[in-house]
């Protein structure tokens, strides 16, 4: 993550409208100058978009063409529009609004409220769960906690695409959507649930944005108070907008084009929640006299890095990759990416925090470091892994720095002694800033040294640390700085959720880690199964999911490791295989064939054209051929399988389990090893071609005539679906 206590974030306000513009390559400058009319600004991981989009409001106020309180910049998360706010005031347009698209809903609804609809707004509540589970009891349907979860988010899904109860069933068919439970059903608990809601006079988040639109619809003297307020939007993350957003940006825009959308299509991750990068995709049709800018320029990456990304995205099918954008490192060399096979997930997690140790020991700030997975659910085995490392950690998505206790009461402390300063024997013997920090927050629990071990303890002396390590990085900017102007600049990071960086490994789920950057990441569980998921079924959701793992490896300003498990668990049978989206990239894996990219983007060595699935013939002299790639095969057990171990594997893993019972049943009536009656990898290769026949079920190495003529009835039944006796009696 960008430190939040580099001394980069105290820089002097540039004194110039064209002072804003130096530092910025051409692209950004195109964008911070291009002012008028609509524009779609296509920026890849790494290439400033957020100092881009900044600079041009910027630069458009200090050079008097936009005033501060027309313009509404609006992003997805509260962080990232503190960020912007923080920035805009560094660069001298302070004013200017920036908020997310429920932040800023929310104050028009609460202000127009007694105007358009009267009496007091409804009370809003942030959580929906006992809402959903109430209207759950209301129908005599019992749900789990999960579904209870599972069904929150469908109802969620279908307000922000503007689905009524009533039709969530076709609209959840069209989408694809897998209902956790019967569609009829869904659609029941969503009706109750609203009815739960007028009832008891709550509205939830996606209300702010239905009640929002509603309004705008209606009440066109509101609608035109609005845009007479704001004249100029600036959207940012456009690919994740949804149906619901778009339609309240379009009622705020009215007639006008003075727009500026920023986002890109290859880091579209939140399809889940209703997002869809096709508003992004289709700016140039509905503005066709848009100014396009294309930000490649890449100044996170280093190009080994930059190449790996790259290469995934080579490999993409879809919408989303036909406008993907080739970035081009800016920095020097650095380090190949590492790949690393564990024989379980424990091994790997161990594996992580053993390298993990090395490089803090080596220097390497833990705050610089992060491991990414898929769920949330794999945290805790690098939670016990880190901590029994001696590393210290946090959560991605816990607690807000400013609203954590000892940060709260922190700054009570600081604020206090800011006014009676000269009355506090702790500062009697202290001159300069970071001093008096480190001497008031002596007395909340700070020490020069660390506390062993971790746990709240640990968490406590991390957060007070950050704001030492703030103050000594304000001082170095701020010579003359006070200890009352920290504490107004510890005030405006509050209000704006800029929260200094605290000294630990960030774990957090590739989903969570989007717009967050480290010097070194460790992508772990990239295996079949979990990367993509198990769930993902569909071209389109597996094409999300390569674009998660993508948006995991941008995550890396230099370090890059990534790693897999062969199996769950200790002991457990080492069936995954590294990810399919690694095929090509990482050494020693060949390319899945069929696949194309313009100019061989990431080095990718591609197959010939139409050969995944065919079954090259064996015949004397003749090589055996990978039946996935193509590639001549020579290793025995790879020849058996009649494919590369790297090859995706088609296996019917049903199939595979009931082989190996009856090839246990077979061995222990034999007296022999279970090896004996046919090997792991013969197994594997029945279970993936399914023979018909006794033909087809030759052709197979490791049958050969002997076991054919022993085992071949039984194998045909078990590949045709029969029970053993079934087949006997039949025959």
């Amino acid at each position: 993550m960008t430190a939040a206590t580099h001394s980069t974030l105290f820089p002097q306000v540039p004194d110039s409208a064209d002072a804003v513009l130096e530092g910025l390559d051409p692209e950004q400058r195109e964008v911070a100058t291009a002012l008028h009319g609509p524009v779609c600004v296509l920026a890849g991981a790494g290439t400033g978009k957020t100092r881009a989009i900044t600079h041009r409001i910027a630069y458009g106020v200090r050079a008097g063409i936009l005033h501060p309180s027309s313009v509404l910049a609006v992003t997805f998360t509260n962080r990232a529009a503190g960020e912007m706010r923080g920035r805009l005031r560094q660069l001298g347009a302070g004013g200017v609004q920036a908020r997310t698209f429920h932040s800023a809903a929310l104050r028009q609804l609460q202000y127009f409220w007694p105007k358009a609809i009267g009496g007091t707004m409804p009370r809003l509540v942030d959580r929906k769960i006992q809402l959903v589970a109430d209207a759950a009891a209301a129908c005599r349907i019992r749900l789990d906690r999960g579904e209870l979860r599972d069904v929150t988010a469908e109802i969620e899904w279908s307000k922000v695409t503007q689905t009524v109860p009533a039709d969530y069933a076709p609209a959840a068919a069209k989408a694809g959507r897998e209902s956790p439970r019967d569609p009829a059903e869904i659609a029941q608990l969503y009706a109750a649930y609203e009815d739960v809601k007028r009832e008891r006079s709550v509205i939830d988040f996606e209300d702010v944005l239905l009640l929002t639109v509603a309004v705008l619809q209606d009440r066109h003297d509101i609608a035109e108070q609005i845009r007479a307020q704001y004249q100029h939007f600036v959207v940012d993350e456009y690919q994740d907008v949804s149906p619901l957003q778009q339609r309240l940006l379009e009622l705020w825009l009215g007639e006008r084009d003075s727009l500026c959308v920023v986002g890109d299509a290859s880091q579209t991750i939140y399809s889940f929640t209703g997002a869809t990068p096709d508003h992004l995709l289709d700016f140039r049709t509905r503005h066709p006299g848009a100014t396009v800018v294309k930000l490649v320029r890449d100044y996170r990456s280093t190009p080994q890095v930059v190449h790996l990304a790259n290469g995934l995205l080579a490999q993409a099918r879809g919408r989303a990759a036909d406008h993907r954008l080739e970035l081009v490192s800016q920095r020097p060399a650095g380090p190949e990416p590492v790949y690393a096979e564990y024989t379980d997930e424990p091994a790997e997690a161990e594996g992580a925090a053993r390298r993990i140790r090395e490089l803090v020991d080596s220097g390497v700030p833990a705050s610089e470091i992060a491991v990414l997975f898929r769920t949330n659910a794999q945290s805790e085995t690098y939670e016990q892994a880190l901590a029994d490392a001696a590393v210290p950690y946090q959560l991605r998505g816990a607690e807000r720095f400013f609203d954590r206790p000892e940060v709260r009461k922190a700054g009570v402390a600081l604020r206090g002694a800011a006014r009676f300063g000269g009355n506090d024997s702790l500062l009697d013997d202290v001159v300069d800033l970071p001093s008096q920090v480190r001497a008031v927050l002596s007395g909340e629990g700070w020490t020069t040294q660390p506390p062993a071990g971790s746990g709240a303890v640990r968490e406590r002396w991390e957060s007070l640390a950050a704001l030492v390590n703030l103050a000594q990085d304000f001082a170095a900017a701020r010579p003359a700085a006070t200890l009352a102007d920290l504490v107004a600049e510890l005030d405006e990071r509050a209000n704006a959720q800029h929260a200094p960086t605290v000294q630990g490994v960030t774990l957090a789920s590739l989903h969570s880690a989007k717009g967050l950057e480290w010097d070194v990441v460790f992508l772990v569980g990239v295996a079949e199964g979990m990367m993509p998921i198990t769930y993902a079924k569909t071209d389109e959701q597996i094409e999300e999911e390569r674009r998660l793992l993508y948006v995991g490896v941008t995550r890396a300003r230099e370090h890059l490791h990534v790693s897999w498990a062969l199996s769950r668990s200790p002991g457990g049978r080492p069936s995954r295989r590294p990810s399919r989206f690694l095929d090509g990239l990482r050494p020693g894996s060949t390319a899945t064939a069929g696949r194309t990219a313009a100019g061989g983007t990431g080095g990718i060595e591609r197959g010939i054209p139409g050969t995944r699935g065919s079954t090259p013939k064996r015949a004397q002299r003749v090589p055996a051929r990978c039946r996935v790639c193509g590639r001549t095969l020579t290793d025995p057990g790879e020849m058996k399988l009649m494919r590369c171990d790297d090859c995706p594997s088609d296996m019917n893993e049903g199939l595979y389990e009931r082989l190996r019972e009856w090839r246990a049943d077979q061995a222990r009536s034999s007296g022999q090893p279970a090896f004996c009656v046919f090997t792991d990898r013969t197994l594997i290769a029945i279970a993936e071609s399914a023979p018909d026949d006794e033909r087809e079920l030759a052709r197979i190495p490791g049958v050969g005539m002997r076991k054919l003529t022993r085992y071949g009835a039984d194998v045909l039944a078990i590949c045709a679906g029969q029970s053993l006796a079934e087949s006997r009696d039949q025959d």
